[in-house]
């Protein structure tokens, strides 16, 4: 039989207290109170692996915390790919200015973003949207197209596939910021071109919370810089009379 997790594993380590306060100040309790909520209920459903949760604080909570210092005063911003809420939740804690949309297309996923935008009191300035970016940017019949000012992802894509998701979602002259690993300048060397065809300026590798955190954070900075319009998939062609053709074949 498993046994569940403990809470006292999500615990802010002492000798990172200095920067969990630094970087959430006064909604440092809530930021602890989110670390708990990946620990356990986050552990259980699959969303975070056991073994994160001794590295919650250093790994996971103010490593994103520290992209708010590229994200301006009051900004609106959209999390692609946000998973267990990384970085859009800790954003939304670290500052209370922001207003922010999770999307996530997987069930199980969203059921916990939910939960955890209500428990942690967030409903006023967080919102769960259930689908991939394409979707969030197209919009539908009875929903507008999402668009932020800025829109964040985490261990989502490569460089070149997140331009093509996040940049539809981005305002004309807003950012995409893209955390990354050790392999972040190769990416912006093999897909600047890339980037470019789909609109966005010369990506821009940052270190962020330098001093406060060590290692600091590596992100990729891609500023919209033109509206490229993607051509749309084109359906299945239909006869004059309206039925599609080869339309005995479709479910083959």
């Amino acid at each position: 039989m498993a046994t569940r997790p403990d809470p006292a594993d999500a615990s802010l380590p002492p000798e990172l207290a200095e920067a969990a306060q630094t970087l959430f100040g006064d909604r440092l309790d809530l930021a602890a109170a989110y670390a708990e909520l990946l620990a356990t209920e986050g552990v259980v459903r699959g969303l975070i692996g056991p073994r994160e949760t001794p590295r919650l604080w250093d790994r996971h909570l103010l490593n994103c915390a520290v992209v708010a210092e590229r994200i301006p005063q009051g900004a609106s911003v959209i999390d692609v790919g946000s998973g267990a809420g990384l970085p859009g939740l800790v954003l939304a804690i670290a500052r209370p200015d922001l207003t922010v949309t999770l999307v996530e297309p997987l069930a199980r996923r969203v059921s916990f973003l939910v939960e955890a935008v209500q428990r942690l009191g967030l409903t006023r300035s967080v919102r769960v949207f259930r689908g991939r970016a394409e979707e969030a940017a197209a919009g539908s019949r009875d929903r507008d197209p999402l668009v932020a000012d800025v829109v964040t992802a985490r261990a989502v894509a490569a460089l070149d596939r997140l331009a093509t998701w996040c940049l539809p979602l981005t305002v004309p002259g807003g950012r995409l910021l893209a955390l990354k690993g050790a392999s972040a300048a190769e990416e912006i060397t093999e897909h600047a071109d890339a980037v470019a065809r789909l609109g966005g300026g010369e990506p821009e590798l940052h270190r962020c919370g330098v001093g406060v955190i060590e290692p600091a954070a590596t992100v990729v900075e891609v500023v919209r810089e033109r509206v490229v319009r993607q051509p749309k998939a084109k359906g299945p062609k239909r006869s004059r009379g309206g039925r599609r053709r080869g339309g005995r074949n479709r479910d083959r």
